[in-house]
């Protein structure tokens, strides 16, 4: 089988915005769930639905794969997984490293999804020379001073890094000059790379900011509809009962 070194996915040279590729697995997703259930077929409806766009969006995007489906029928499903698949690279074999193997690199370690997409766990590495040879996931961690050995002898061209934040930087410069060309961050950093290099990062504290700040604007919007008067309460008169650094942090917000 094909490494990931040597063939990279079609998307760019093919002129797919970056926004449709980024929807491909959301629809990848639900045409697999749907497979599993031995379904033939999906109107472009019924699977913008489960994919949580809208279906205009979504025959748009399937245009620039060439797929339009049958007008009455829908999109053949398993034909589609087959496409998209293609499309995203999933028909060959990603060799990736997995660089920090703490409790987050751990438990990226053992998460069963990658195989089945394509992707293989090529190596397990951390700095900690304790960690040396402890199987995780049945893989045997390596020591970070074989790092560009390990990328050089597998191919590798996809790296994760759940490295502290103060050695994601030194990591990804490392991953990049062993001729890494992918990388994924879970480091609470950003990660400065050269051109030609892509990096997705992955930040759990921002997206619990983020929907902190949806908790607190539908707590004031709340507190604003269980009021009699028309007009918006005062921001000192609405608060969502939790504390910052400087008191009671308002539930709706100056404008």
């Amino acid at each position: 089988m094909a490494t990931g070194r040597n063939h990279r996915p079609a998307t760019r040279s093919r002129g797919i915005p970056e926004a449709t590729v980024a929807r491909l697995p959301l629809y990848l997703r639900a045409l697999t769930a749907l497979s599993e259930r031995s379904v033939p077929t999906v109107s472009s409806e019924e699977l913008a639905a489960a994919a949580g766009v809208n279906s205009a969006k979504l025959r748009k995007d399937f245009s620039y794969l060439g797929s339009y489906g049958t007008r009455g029928v829908g999109y053949d499903v398993e034909y589609l997984v087959y496409q998209i698949s293609r499309e995203l690279g999933l028909t060959q074999d990603w060799p990736v490293v997995i660089v920090g193997i703490g409790n987050l690199g751990a438990a990226l370690a053992n998460y069963g999804g990658f195989a089945s997409r394509g992707f293989r766990i090529a190596a397990l590495i951390d700095a900690d020379p304790a960690m040396a040879g402890t199987p995780v996931a049945g893989i045997p961690v390596q020591h970070a001073d074989e790092l560009e050995q390990i990328v050089g002898d597998n191919g590798v061209s996809i790296g994760v890094i759940s490295t502290p934040a103060g050695a994601a930087q030194q990591v990804c410069d490392r991953l990049v000059a062993a001729g890494v060309t992918s990388i994924l961050n879970f480091a609470p950093t950003v990660l400065s790379v050269p051109d030609g290099v892509d990096v997705r990062k992955v930040d759990l504290s921002i997206e619990l900011q983020i929907l902190a700040f949806h908790e607190q604007r539908k707590s004031g919007e709340d507190a604003t509809g269980s009021s009699p008067e028309p007009a918006a309460p005062s921001v000192r008169a609405v608060t969502s009962g939790r504390k910052g650094p400087d008191g009671d942090m308002p539930a709706v917000m100056p404008a």
